[in-house]
């Protein structure tokens, strides 16, 4: 057998490619598994969206390859976006470059910015693969804490005192997953300050600020934040566009000219199609945004409850497609959503897969009809 790379050496499968697998296979025995670990959206894009996808299949060079940059349109349409939603100009030229889903914008960046023996701040709990990327490249992951008597914020002033020696860039996410923790105005102004006194490329990953969150907040927007942050967002949550894998990185024109240089060595352009449905995505009207979050709302009513019937407690003002629930003392998570997948056939994510400050929390996904939420109660109840 031929060794693998040194570098898988700290790299483990996707947890929830390994735990789906498990999840099929007593699907397939006819185990009616109801599904409340991925934040995987189950409704439809807008109706827009679908329209101009298939209306494209028949336009001259639909199917060539395209830019590496993403078509004029789009590139505009995401300009146009942030500067409504979170009043941030951005230039459409050199400011923007669509990605082929965000998760791969946390590769590229990464390939971008970071030489073996650089660390990379990781939140702890936080999204894994910041994490496995960081590993993946070659550079040193540093978890710092967020901490639920914290409000899930960092400790700058903490991490200034435990000393960042080759620290060049830094994680963050808000609204937080998983805990749907929302940043305040002082935090981002606080993360360029001190990204600015560290030298620390500080990236804002931004996909959940337009579900049950009534202040979304781009860390754009804030004094001298191009000069050290980037920011990552994504159409898969707010528009329910997973599988398309549509995404964007924004920031400064040398940072992302430099995310270009990878990533025109990766891939060949997004399928026209996809671009032209995005860019109606984005157009959406306000009542798009309400009509998605009355059927969140109601979603999280009833998961709520599920939590209740779990004996865990949760924060109602918390943001995002998740309910992030404390379990009592005396509960290890993964042992316990083994325990209710074998006998309740319902699959929840243990806090631990997001780091060791989840160890006491499990993750309640949204992304499930009305139907199995209130039967998924009903087997816990």
């Amino acid at each position: 057998m031929i060794k693998i790379a040194n570098r898988l050496a700290n790299v483990e499968e996707y947890y929830f490619s390994k735990k789906l697998r498990q999840v099929r296979l007593l699907q397939s025995q006819g185990k009616p598994i109801i599904n409340l670990g991925i934040g995987s959206p189950d409704l439809n894009p807008p109706e827009r969206v679908l329209n101009a996808l298939v209306e494209t299949f028949n336009e001259s060079g639909a199917h060539k390859y395209q830019s590496y940059q993403g078509i004029p349109e789009l590139r505009e349409a995401i300009v146009n976006f942030y500067k409504k939603q979170f009043n941030v100009p951005l230039s459409p030229l050199t400011e923007v470059l669509p990605l082929m889903g965000s998760k791969e914008g946390i590769l590229h960046i990464s390939m971008a910015f970071l030489n073996e023996g650089d660390k990379v701040l990781i939140p702890n709990p936080g999204y894994p693969t910041y994490e496995s990327v960081t590993n993946l490249v070659g550079a040193t992951p540093v978890r710092y804490d967020l901490l639920e008597e914290n409000n899930w914020l960092p400790d700058l002033i903490a991490l200034e005192k435990q000393g960042l020696e080759n620290v060049k860039m830094m994680w963050v996410s808000y609204p937080h997953m998983p805990t749907g923790a929302q940043a305040t105005n002082k935090l981002f102004e606080d993360l360029i300050t001190f990204g600015k006194r560290n030298n620390i490329l500080i990236v804002n990953d931004n996909p959940y600020s337009f579900i049950l969150n009534k202040y979304p907040r781009s860390i754009l927007k804030y004094r001298d934040a191009k000069d050290v942050c980037l920011e990552l967002n994504s159409l898969s949550k707010t528009f329910n566009m997973a599988g398309w894998r549509v995404g964007m990185v924004l920031g400064n024109s040398e940072y992302i000219k430099a995310i270009l240089r990878v990533k025109s060595n990766m891939d060949s352009g997004m399928f026209l199609g996809i671009q032209k449905g995005a860019i109606e995505a984005l157009n959406c009207s306000d009542m798009w945004y309400l009509s998605l979050n009355s059927v969140y709302q109601q979603r999280r009513e009833i998961v709520w409850k599920i939590a209740d019937a779990l004996n865990c407690t949760y924060d109602k003002m918390a943001a995002g497609l998740f309910v992030w629930a404390k379990l009592p003392d005396y509960i290890d998570a993964e042992e316990y959503i083994d325990l209710i997948l074998k006998e309740k056939s319902i699959f929840i994510a243990p806090g631990t897969i997001f780091g060791t400050n989840g160890n006491r929390y499990i993750r309640l996904s949204l992304c499930a009809p009305q139907e199995e939420l209130e039967e998924a109660l009903a087997r816990l109840s």
